[in-house]
């Protein structure tokens, strides 16, 4: 028999049935204007370089003024994430190779084979949103106090966390998720590894893909270092903080995704994931990334139309859309413990300290 908890999610397919007929047609096709995009902001990086590589002729007094350009390099970062991301969902073209080998590079400067990404992102973490085989999860208490579970522990956003350790955090915590999950597939590929949230497996093929293409992301990576001459200052200004500043922005957004949710047993996006309200020109930049309830409804959807999709379901189920300001989602995690007791239930390190999740729905019929 199902519990009440059960009876009350609706799985993401009825929320398909229901909103796909309403949609227009042109929300599903391609959408090139995102590939144009990803490139641009390749670009942008490639003259951040090509500018830093004359930093060391600049008097010291002047470097400041590249920093202006490091800021926009940080967000060009954001916007390969994003970019890539649609790419990888299919909303921007459909050539499976050109896919492949354009994601490459979309996803280099964020260390992610595009395979692994496939697996962790749109085969583990959209088929199975915030439950016990999502990788993307909360540790739960019960788990073993692993080196994995205790950085974040130590740096994720919580009523726990040390402010100095939560801005390191949120310039490095996407690379601990990259690097959990790349050898736990690269090293073990068991679903028993202990230091990920939920421990996952590929094919003998994909496994030999993600170490090939991970060699060919740390090629670029040396071949950038080394075109900047591995000159500290070239390389801070232009390479360290622009990727710094790319994952902490990326990270408020990922962070305030799911963490803040109740888990589910069924795939319910209305009860699992969060929308942000965010300023329009974040939404303009970051290719409406804010509407992340709308995308796990419809992941290849083009994101243009994640208003209208919004819409719709603040016309059909009102009660049920996680929908914040983005302040109030930050002020929310800041005053929860990052571990599931159970799946309503966020508690601490020791253990002893006990939240319900603020947005868990009522359980009543």
């Amino acid at each position: 028999m199902k519990s009440v908890d059960e009876q009350l999610l609706i799985p993401q397919a009825d929320y398909i049935k229901l909103l796909r007929p309403l949609l227009p047609v042109e929300a599903f096709e391609p959408d090139l204007n995102k590939l144009v995009i990803l490139l641009l902001n390749l670009i942008i990086l490639g003259l951040g370089w090509a500018i830093a590589t004359y930093l060391n002729q600049w008097h010291t007094n002047l470097l400041w003024l590249y920093l202006p350009l490091t800021l926009i390099m940080g967000n060009s970062i954001i916007v390969l994430l994003f970019s890539s991301h649609a790419l990888l969902h299919g909303s921007v073209i459909k050539n499976s190779r050109l896919i492949h080998w354009i994601s490459l590079l979309g996803l280099a400067m964020w260390w992610m084979p595009p395979t692994l990404w496939k697996a962790v992102h749109n085969r583990e973490h959209h088929g199975k949103t915030n439950s016990l085989a999502d990788p993307d999860r909360n540790y739960l208490s019960k788990q073993s106090n692993t080196w994995g579970k205790w950085i974040q522990n130590q740096f994720v956003p919580s009523s726990e966390v040390n402010p100095i350790c939560l801005a390191i955090g949120m310039a490095t915590a996407w690379g601990i998720h990259g690097f959990r999950n790349l050898t736990s597939v690269l090293l073990f590929n068991r679903k028993d590894v202990d230091y990920v949230p939920a421990a996952f497996t590929v094919s003998a093929r994909e496994r030999w893909a993600i170490a090939q293409e991970f060699l060919l992301i740390f090629m670029l990576h040396f071949s950038i270092m080394a075109y900047l001459n591995f000159e500290p200052i070239k390389l801070v200004l232009s390479y360290f903080l622009p990727i710094g500043i790319g994952y902490a922005g990326a990270m408020f957004y990922i962070f305030t995704n799911h963490m803040l949710c109740q888990m589910t047993s069924i795939n319910d996006p209305l009860i699992n994931s969060v929308s942000l309200k965010v300023p329009k020109l974040l939404d303009v930049l970051h290719l409406n990334f804010s509407y992340h309830t709308e995308h796990h409804i419809f992941p290849g959807i083009n994101c243009d139309y994640y208003p209208v999709v919004q819409k719709l379901l603040q016309l059909h189920y009102p009660e049920r859309l996680n929908l914040l300001e983005a302040g109030e989602v930050w002020r929310l995690l800041m005053q929860t413990p990052r571990h599931h007791q159970n799946d309503t239930t966020f508690t601490d390190w020791s253990g002893k300290k006990f939240v319900s999740c603020p947005l868990s729905q009522p359980m009543e019929d």
